[in-house]
This record gives structure tokens, C-alpha cells and sequence, in this order.
């Protein structure tokens, strides 16, 4: 019986010890669920109150965006993230969707004026492609005939949105904004070679008028024939973003800040009359000079007391140069374009006077052109008197009357007196011999006569080391842009004056177009008018004395009859 009663007693402790140990677990297990349940709670309400923080911060900025959008705006707003896709024009001015015409016109934007947008990249793009400075510029608009959703942008402003290529579909933030107009301009070329250019303020003008604004810090592209310019806008006034349509803008061009010799495209290195340089060029390249006559040189050149000398001397190294001068607007002379040139063998002399052409003052250029192997060079110009040499040669015409006791000898066709005639054709029949070739008769040494030969084409004499030069250069056909072929003397006469490519600068804009056709007016036919000036003089600006606004091409015509007595 006792031993029943300590099982029982037993049995009841072991039970209420379970019963203790369930009611511990559940205690623990319902304080664990109250904690976490109070920990949920509070990461609820933790991100309840980020939401509604972020959103209350999405409102201010909105609201902040809304108001720089109507300020800045003037009244309208217009704030679209649109995809930037590129297309190929010239200028800043962007292609919309035509929505976005639809959503101006209905706040009046059309009726204040050009409108101006502000473009930068778009927050999300540049955490997705990674970049930390997102481009920001401005623009006009060309038209709205953009597919919906897509922005079409010129290699302008897309080169100034994006100076790397971006690695996604670029989206770009557009606003509408209003801009001051522009009153001062700063600008810096990249690299040399742009205060190079003929009335390069004119030609930068030219370029702007493609342009309805200027942001400080972007890059312009200038093109002037073949060559191309980057400048930086420095410094803008009354704003750092202005517009450009319609004003008159100062615009001051400092000294680019390069200092590297090398670029991509021709420089011309300063030459000072009387001081010689010294240069190297490689075959089939060319090194290019320029250097200024002013009017005081160009009178005394031209009253043939002096000359210009061109001065090219070489190293006997194997190498051969040719020798090529022009004067601007042709910047660089070359084998098809040029007024003077050399190409004898190893160092040249040039000599250019009154009776080439008229030798106005102002810039001229010259290009060493690597004929034959990599050429080392010293190159000057310098002003040669004439005044010696001209008394030197009076006083040679005046002993040159022939005596009347000399004889013509039969050899050398040289008069020699009657007394010693005999003596000298036996002495130059044997050591001299005339060429007999049709029109040369030049006297010979006999040694010198296998080396004087004649080219068979143009008839010219020459020494038997340059005859291989003279065909090459001279009688090589060369190929013209515009389908021309043809040697180089009648090329230099087609790209100077006939061939519909060439260059030439137009009187009105003062920047380099090619000449193209004639005029489709017949009036600007008859004044000489190409193409392109034509349109260009199209143009009209307030004349100086009455305001009036006049045609550029009818300025003159307006001047001679409205204000001849003034």
C-alpha cells in the first residue's frame, strides 16, 4: 500500500511539474509573439512614417519644381523626361513631340516669343549609366514632328549633354525656360590656328546664327571649308544662359590655352620677315608658315624697288621638298591651289615681285610639301632691294653696244672683235656645242651636254636629275573633287576660277563656301553673285545713316541712292 501511495505521489509531482514546464513555454511563447508583434508594428509604422516623409518631400520639390518652372517660365510650365535619340543638323535647336506644341500653345507660349528649353540629363540615367556630373545646356526648337516620348537632338547639343558615348537610351529632362538676351561673349579656341582664319569673328557669327543660345561651359563647333574649330564659352553676360537671337553680342576670343604642338589638323607657324626657321617634314606631308606684309612693303614691292624672297634650304640627305606660297583667304597652298610655287631639286629660291601679281598687304601663306623622303629645312622671308641690282643692269645694257669692229661668232653667237675671232671659234668649237633643240639654242660645255635635256611633252630644259620631278609633278594627271582631270597648271587655273567646289569667301558673311552655281536672280547674276551669296545677301540689317533696314547685297545701291550728298 505504501509503495502504491509514492507512485501515485509521484505520478502527481511528475504531472505538475509538466503542467509547470507547459505553462513556462506558453508564457515565453506568447511573450516572444508580443515582442515580435510589437517589433512588427513599430517597422510598420517606422516605414509608414519614411512614406509619408518622402512623399511630403515629393510635394516640396514638385511644388518647388513648379514654381522655378513658373518663374523661370514666366507662367508656363513644361517639364517633360523625354528619350534622346540624335539626328543630323547643324545648330541647337531640337525636334518635339507634337504634343508638347499642343501643351505650349495652350499656356501662351507661343505668343512670348522664341522659345528656350533647358536640357540635362536625367537623374535616373546617369545612376544607371553611372556618371556623377550630368551635362546641362540649352536649346530652340526646330520643329515638333518627334515620334511621342522621344526628344530629337543635334550633334551640338547631344556632344555637350553627353561628351562620353552613353551605354543606354539616354533620357534628358525638358523644361521650358525664358532667357536674357546676350550682351558679352567670351570664348577660347582649343587648340591654335583659329585667329588664323580671314575675319574669323565673322565666320564665329556666321555660326551663331545657327544657334538660339549660349550656356556657359559648352563647346562650339565652327567649320570654315575643310577645317574645323572646337571653342569653349568662357564667360556669358548678363547670364550664364543667353539667347542669341536677335542682339548684339561682344564677343571677345582669347588665345587658346593649348600648349601641345600637335592637332589634327594644319597650323600656320609664324614666320618674321628676315628671321629663318628651321622645320622637318615627311613625304607626301606638309609643314605650313604664314607671314604679313604690311602697306608700306607692299608699296615698295609694288613700285618694283623690292622684292619678296622665299628662301627654302635643305639637307643633302635624299630627301626633296616642293616649294608652295598664296596669299589668304587660300590658308593653305597646296599642289592644286596656289599662286606660286618652286620645285627644284634640293634648296629653292622664290622670288616674287610686282610683275606676278599685285602683292597687297596682309597674311600669306606658305607649305613645304614633303616631295621625297623626310626632309630637315630652313626657311625665311626676306625683302630684297632692288635698287643695286637695277643700276647693276643699266650699266651692263650701256658696255653691251656692240663695237662696230666686232663679229657674231658662228658657234656660240656671242660678238667677239674682228682681231681675235678667229682664235676664239677655233677654242669654242671645241670645248662648247649649242642644243639643238627647237627654240633652246642655250650654249653648252661639252661636258654639260649629255646632262641638258628637254621633256617631250612641255618642251622645258632641264638637268638629267630633275626630268623625273618635272613629270611627276607637272604632268602627272591630277583628279579634281568636282570629276576634273587634269595636269597641274591647268588645275591650279580650274580651282582658282572654274571648278564649282572651290572655296571662296562670301562678301556678306565673310566665311568660306563653295562657289557652287550661279545666282538664280538674274539681277545677281549680273552683279556676280554665287549662290550662296545670294541668299546670305539676302539678309538685312539697319543701315548706318537712316535705320532703315536694307538687303546686305543692296546696301551699296541703297547708299549711292538715298545718301549720296550726305
Amino acid at each position: 500500500m505504501e509503495f502504491e501511495l509514492r507512485a501515485a505521489k509521484a505520478k502527481l509531482e511528475r504531472e505538475q511539474k509538466e503542467r509547470k514546464d507547459k505553462a513556462r513555454l506558453k508564457l515565453e511563447r506568447e511573450r516572444k509573439s508580443k515582442h515580435e508583434a510589437i517589433k512588427q508594428r513599430e517597422a510598420i509604422e517606422a516605414a509608414q512614417r519614411i512614406r509619408r516623409l518622402d512623399v511630403a518631400q515629393a510635394k516640396l520639390k514638385a511644388d518647388q519644381m513648379t514654381e522655378e518652372s513658373l518663374l523661370s517660365g514666366k507662367g508656363v510650365m513644361f517639364h517633360h523626361i523625354l528619350e534622346a535619340v540624335p539626328y543630323q543638323g547643324s545648330g541647337d535647336k531640337i525636334k518635339l513631340p507634337s504634343s508638347c506644341f499642343t501643351e505650349l500653345s495652350d499656356q501662351g507660349a507661343l505668343d512670348k516669343g522664341p522659345m528656350y528649353f533647358r536640357l540635362s540629363k536625367c537623374p535616373l540615367h546617369m545612376e544607371a549609366s553611372g556618371l556623377e556630373n550630368g551635362g546641362v545646356t540649352h536649346s530652340g526648337v526646330l520643329e515638333f514632328t518627334a515620334p511621342e516620348g522621344f526628344v530629337e537632338v543635334p550633334p551640338h547639343v547631344w556632344s555637350n549633354l553627353f561628351p562620353a558615348t552613353p551605354s543606354s537610351a539616354p533620357l534628358i529632362e525638358v523644361r521650358y525656360v525664358r532667357l536674357p538676351k546676350g550682351v558679352y561673349a567670351k570664348l577660347q579656341p582649343a587648340e591654335r590656328g583659329f585667329s588664323d582664319i580671314p575675319n574669323h569673328k565673322a565666320v564665329l557669327e556666321t555660326c551663331l546664327r545657327q544657334h538660339a543660345t549660349l550656356s556657359q561651359g559648352e563647346v562650339v563647333t565652327v567649320n570654315h571649308g575643310e577645317l574645323t574649330f572646337k571653342l569653349q564659352v568662357l564667360e556669358l553676360k548678363p547670364s550664364s544662359s543667353v539667347s542669341v537671337l536677335e542682339t548684339d553680342i561682344e564677343v571677345d576670343i582669347v588665345g587658346s590655352n593649348s600648349t601641345s604642338e600637335r592637332t589634327d589638323q594644319h597650323v600656320l607657324l609664324q614666320l618674321d620677315l628676315g628671321k629663318t626657321e628651321s622645320g622637318y617634314v615627311e613625304e607626301g606631308k606638309y609643314a605650313y608658315y604664314k607671314f604679313s606684309i604690311d602697306n608700306d612693303v607692299s608699296d615698295i614691292v609694288a613700285s618694283e624697288e623690292a622684292t619678296i624672297m622665299v628662301k627654302l634650304e635643305t639637307d643633302n640627305d635624299g630627301g626633296d621638298t616642293d616649294l608652295y606660297v598664296s596669299k589668304h583667304p587660300i590658308m593653305f597652298p597646296n599642289q592644286h591651289q596656289h599662286e606660286w610655287s618652286s620645285h627644284d631639286v634640293g634648296s629653292k629660291v622664290l622670288i616674287i615681285g610686282s610683275k606676278d601679281s599685285s602683292i597687297p598687304a596682309g597674311v600669306y601663306s606658305i607649305g613645304v610639301f614633303g616631295f621625297k623622303g623626310t626632309t630637315n629645312f630652313k626657311i625665311s622671308v626676306a625683302i630684297q632691294d632692288n635698287s643695286n641690282r637695277s643700276l647693276g643692269e643699266r650699266a651692263a645694257s650701256s658696255s653691251s653696244t656692240v663695237d662696230a669692229n666686232s663679229v657674231e661668232c658662228r658657234n656660240c653667237h656671242h660678238y667677239i672683235p674682228s682681231k681675235t675671232i678667229a682664235l676664239h671659234e677655233a677654242y669654242c668649237a671645241r670645248h662648247n656645242v649649242q642644243c639643238q633643240h627647237a627654240g633652246c639654242g642655250v650654249v653648252l660645255r661639252r661636258e654639260e651636254a649629255d646632262n641638258h635635256i628637254h621633256c617631250e611633252k612641255c618642251g622645258k630644259a632641264f638637268q638629267q636629275r630633275e626630268i623625273a620631278k618635272h613629270m611627276k609633278v607637272f604632268h602627272e594627271p591630277l583628279h579634281c573633287s568636282c570629276g576634273v582631270i587634269l595636269e597641274k597648271e591647268a588645275m591650279v587655273l580650274h580651282q582658282s576660277s572654274v571648278c564649282p567646289l572651290r572655296l571662296v569667301t562670301c562678301r556678306f558673311c565673310g566665311d568660306m563656301v563653295q562657289a557652287g552655281n550661279s545666282a538664280n536672280d538674274a539681277r545677281d547674276r549680273l552683279r556676280g553673285f554665287s549662290e550662296h551669296e545670294s541668299v546670305c545677301g539676302s539678309r538685312t540689317t539697319p543701315c548706318d545713316s537712316c535705320g532703315r533696314s536694307v538687303m546686305l547685297k543692296e546696301m551699296d545701291i541703297h547708299q549711292v541712292a538715298v545718301h549720296q550728298k550726305s
